[in-house]
């Protein structure tokens, strides 16, 4: 008994003093990172691990190399590194590990953290890597809430989500602003944009107009690689913090994804935001989050979605009505429905073309037109 408490109060002098010297209270964070594999050779991957260690973090490197400040768990290769690093975190040696690759299961997705170039302002891109869903909007509907939970546990109490312009984006606005209506607090982004709305462009992604950008995670593997390597030709990556840590309902493993192409700045910062999540408690604010979504109505909401995939039993004609000079346009329709859209208001009589402006896809109207149009495609569903 007398033991344990000493080691007790040891272990406590020992937490203030590292505390004092390094800024950072508490019990320090354990974060694995794989150092083999990378296409700057060991001793990029070990620079990151000595750069992090500074900052109240236990480091343990698996590799070959060693430094002080670190702790090497030495491995022959990449493969067995990875074996290492998955027996470390199973076992409960490290709170959580940063990586060049893993295979995540369905249903789990890698919310990255970037660095953008207009403002120097951090943001979120859900998600970068691994599949939330099969099903393109379902997916980014679940990156939004990971982006969420990840915001939440590095210390953003109301983080802004705004959704990238590509094809879903208006699908997964509907989606998340049911959600929002049947009271999950999403707070929304607004594009710099003259326009605004929540729906981001090019424009918004250099000046991270939103906390949280959200994408289908092929497009946010490429704004990751661009953003973080855009002053070094792309085979350095030298900004940012990777590709963030796989979240998904239940899954409780804390994963973080680097590339073969992350310099030491990265990895560095990769590891940092592994210890802000351990700290954050990201296990217990994803529970929370999605009892929340659950709450409000989520698998409503998807099952919807799914059912107004299926495709109808056979498809009513329409007839186009007389032509008419159209100069009005409505934007805010997603792409996959535009000529459904166009549909719906022949069938009333109104004449309408489909097209492209410079903020997505617009249906084309008269100016006379134009009011009963969007109360009609709003009646519809086709636009907020």
């Amino acid at each position: 008994m007398a033991n344990s408490i000493e080691r007790m109060i040891a272990d406590t002098f020992m937490e203030m003093a590292q505390g004092l010297e390094t800024g950072s209270f508490g019990k320090r964070p354990k974060v694995a990172l794989t150092g083999m594999g990378s296409e700057h050779g060991e001793e990029n991957s070990m620079a990151a691990a000595i750069e992090a260690a500074k900052d109240g973090i236990d480091v343990y490197y698996i590799g070959t190399l060693e430094a002080e400040g670190v702790t090497t768990v030495k491995v022959a290769n990449d493969e067995e590194g990875h074996d290492k690093m998955e027996e470390m975190l199973k076992n409960g040696e490290v709170d959580a590990a940063v990586t060049m690759h893993f295979p995540f299961p369905i249903g789990v997705s890698t919310v990255g953290r970037c660095v953008t170039p207009a403002t120097a302002k951090e943001m979120f891109i859900a998600n970068t890597t691994g599949t939330s869903s099969t099903d393109r909007i379902e997916g980014m509907i679940k990156n939004a809430i990971y982006g969420i939970i990840a915001a939440k546990a590095c210390g953003k109490k109301n983080p802004t989500v705004g959704i990238l312009n590509v094809d879903g984006a208006r699908q997964t606005e509907k989606a998340l602003k049911k959600l929002q209506e049947n009271g999950y607090p999403i707070e929304f982004a607004e594009s710099g944009r003259a326009d605004g709305g929540c729906v981001m462009r090019g424009n918004d992604v250099l000046q991270a107009s939103p906390d949280i950008m959200v994408t289908d995670s092929l497009t946010g593997n490429i704004m990751v690689k661009m953003l973080s390597s855009f002053t070094t030709g792309g085979s350095f990556e030298a900004t940012g913090f990777g590709y963030g840590p796989g979240i998904g309902e239940g899954y409780e493993q804390l994963v973080m994804i680097v590339s073969r192409a992350s310099g030491a700045p990265v990895i560095a910062n990769a590891i940092r935001y592994a210890a802000q999540l351990v700290r954050g408690k990201v296990f217990e604010v994803a529970k929370e989050e999605f009892a929340a979504v659950k709450k409000a109505g989520l698998k409503e909401i998807l099952d919807e979605h799914k059912a107004s995939q299926k495709p109808a039993a056979a498809e009513e004609e329409v007839k186009e009505p007389p032509k008419e000079i159209v100069t009005a346009q409505i934007p805010g329709i997603e792409v996959m429905d535009l000529e459904d859209a166009v549909k719906v208001l022949w069938k009333l009589g109104i004449y309408a073309e489909s097209g492209m402006g410079c903020t997505g896809p617009i249906i084309r109207v008269s100016d006379a037109n134009l009011a009963k149009a969007e109360e009609e495609l709003k009646k519809s569903g086709y636009i907020n």
